[in-house]
């Protein structure tokens, strides 16, 4: 396959909303596969609305199999609409046969998933299933699915954010049910639309719950509210639950949107949930989760990225995957109160708002204290403000000599991660990088741009996204004033973003990169990732120049900026100009 000659492509999503969400790292890395391409997600309506303005997708086309594509008739009118969209390549995350066939009759000519359900008749690319007896988490699960496409690594956590308008409409629902900004809130999910089999004893829920009123409000002095969140036909049971708790509680069960769910389940200070699709979204969040497994497979539904949050009683015959127990329902019944609290109390001790009991013997029952959040908040805006200019070649990548091709770049192992890292704390990230084999007629400005397309994609599956790249294609010989160490590019960057350089840093593996630091006035980092490093040293000394830090990797340069940028030493000169 010639992913380059991929312009448009169908995503067929999964159906639930809890593997919708554990496909969304997938979902992420196919972004990075197909830069250039207009991707389309294929969902049921409640999976549309759960990606509605989700950045890695450019349309969505709803699935409603309850009408207009009911029956063999609406699954015509729905391969007709696809074949008009003109799709060249469909990637099944949904595992059924229905999803080959609706592509194979839409006439999309590469047609692309797992082997399973007997549909590699209809599949042109089938992938080969991963061995069940090895168990295997569904986010990893969607994300191998790419790899033979290429995407490399391990699959970061699932992410969602939620747009300000819609956390503003919920502010607004919930300051009406007299639920404040300040207060924490509860979330309880009781209910579960797979079956019975799946749910906790309601009582217990709503136990857990009070234990942790009582202990919040009288340790830290905050006012709780408990949110219980469900699906239509669960307003009952969400009843039930309130009805228990002494205190403030709202039942939203049946009441909200997908969206209006997500919005409470980000909401939540702490979600207790049986397996369901609200407590993926609530890890997609980072709300800290505690999530009760009884019949089904904790090993591969887990809250992926939250690796204590789950609570399962080991009996002989879990996973069973049933929807309703045919004895004794002992998976759920022998879990007891005390080790949901437990687990409850230990998520939040381990959640970036809270902190570990004092080890004192007088405090230890203290619940949490916000003690480290301001050191938290200065790291989170430790280099706002600050520019961080980054070399390309033997910096970021392998420089192996004249990258011509996208197929050819690839990152040092890391990078990904030392730049989420800057970016966290609020540095620009600007790539300044000489090209000369334009100039040469080595390969073209079409050729480079599709390089960087490759590498902003890698650093996108990586959650990062670059401020800029700016570009030297000239001859050494044309005497230019961007080729480095010369300040061209920077300059342009300066105009382009109105940067400060009083607060910039310059990573690279070269000589050059740090006369170029000297010259803007920026502090210097060099990296011996570049392949003649130590000559390269030789070059500085005699030159007089010293780097400001030498580094082994750009994770550790990375970290030497940020502890620089904390120690808070004395203001350098500003430079007004960047003109040596």
């Amino acid at each position: 396959m010639h992913k380059e000659s991929i312009t448009q492509l169908l995503v067929r999503a999964p159906n639930w909303i809890g593997n919708a969400v554990m496909s969304e790292p997938a979902l992420k890395g196919l972004r990075g596969l197909f830069p250039g391409a207009t991707i389309t997600l294929l969902a049921k309506p409640p999976v549309a609305e759960l990606f509605r303005g989700y950045p890695g997708l450019d349309r969505l086309l709803i699935y409603d199999d309850k009408h207009a594509h009911a029956g063999l008739s609406g699954k015509w009118a729905l391969a007709n609409m696809l074949r008009q969209q003109q799709f060249q390549l469909a990637i099944l995350f949904q595992n059924a046969f229905e999803a080959a066939f609706l592509t194979w009759l839409a006439g999309i000519p590469r047609r692309y998933g797992y082997a399973t359900d007997s549909r590699v008749l209809f599949l042109t690319h089938p992938v080969a299933v991963p061995d069940r007896r090895a168990p295997l988490h569904q986010v990893a699960f969607y994300w191998n699915l790419l790899k033979p496409l290429g995407l490399m690594g391990e699959p970061h956590a699932p992410e969602f954010v939620l747009p300000p308008d819609e956390a503003r409409t919920l502010k607004a629902r919930l300051a009406a049910l007299d639920i404040a900004p300040s207060d924490f809130v509860i979330g309880i999910n009781p209910g579960s639309t797979y079956g019975r089999a799946k749910r906790w004893l309601p009582e217990r829920f709503a136990e857990v719950a009070q234990r942790m009123i009582r202990r919040i409000e009288q340790e830290r002095g905050q006012r709780v509210a408990v949110l219980i969140l469900g699906a239509k036909g669960e307003e009952a049971l969400g009843r039930d639950v309130a009805n228990r708790i002494e205190g403030r509680s709202v039942v939203l069960s049946g009441t909200t949107t997908i969206r209006e769910l997500m919005a409470a389940t980000a909401r939540c200070s702490l979600l207790l949930t049986n397996d369901t699709g609200p407590m993926h979204v609530a890890a997609a969040f980072r709300v800290p989760v505690v999530a009760v497994f009884g019949p089904t497979d904790w090993q591969t539904t887990s809250p992926y990225g939250q690796d204590q949050a789950m609570v399962r009683e080991p009996v002989d015959c879990a996973p069973c995957l049933l929807r309703d127990c045919p004895i004794d329902h002992r998976c759920m019944t022998r879990l007891s109160v005390d080790r949901v609290h437990e687990t409850a109390l230990r998520q939040l001790q381990r959640s970036s708002a809270v902190v570990a009991p004092s080890s004192n013997a007088r405090d230890q029952n203290n619940l949490i204290n916000k003690a480290d959040e301001p050191a938290r908040q200065d790291r989170t805006a430790l280099l706002s403000g600050c520019t961080v200019f980054l070399d390309r070649d033997g910096t970021l990548n392998p420089d192996p000599g004249y990258i011509r091709s996208p197929d050819k770049y690839e990152l040092f192992p890391a990078v990904s991660e030392a730049l989420a890292k800057l970016k966290q704390a609020g540095a620009r990230l600007i790539v300044v990088t000489n090209q000369s084999g334009i100039g040469r007629g080595l390969f073209s400005e079409a050729d480079l741009r599709a390089v960087h397309d490759k590498l902003r994609s890698l650093l996108y599956v990586g959650g990062v996204s670059l401020d800029g790249i700016y570009v030297c294609p000239h001859h050494p010989d044309d005497g230019c004033h961007c080729r480095k160490p010369e300040p061209g590019l920077v300059e342009q960057a300066v105009r382009d973003h109105a940067i400060d350089l009083s607060c910039s840093y310059v990573i690279g593996d070269h000589a050059r990169d740090m006369q170029l630091a000297k010259r803007i006035g920026a502090k210097a980092v060099l990296v011996t990732t570049g392949v003649d490093h130590a000559k390269v040293l030789l070059e500085l000394s005699a030159a007089g120049l010293v780097p400001d830090s030498i580094a082994t990797s750009l994770g550790e340069a990375g970290e030497w900026i940020l502890s620089d940028a904390r120690t808070g030493k004395e203001p350098r000169p500003v430079h007004h100009s960047v003109s040596s």
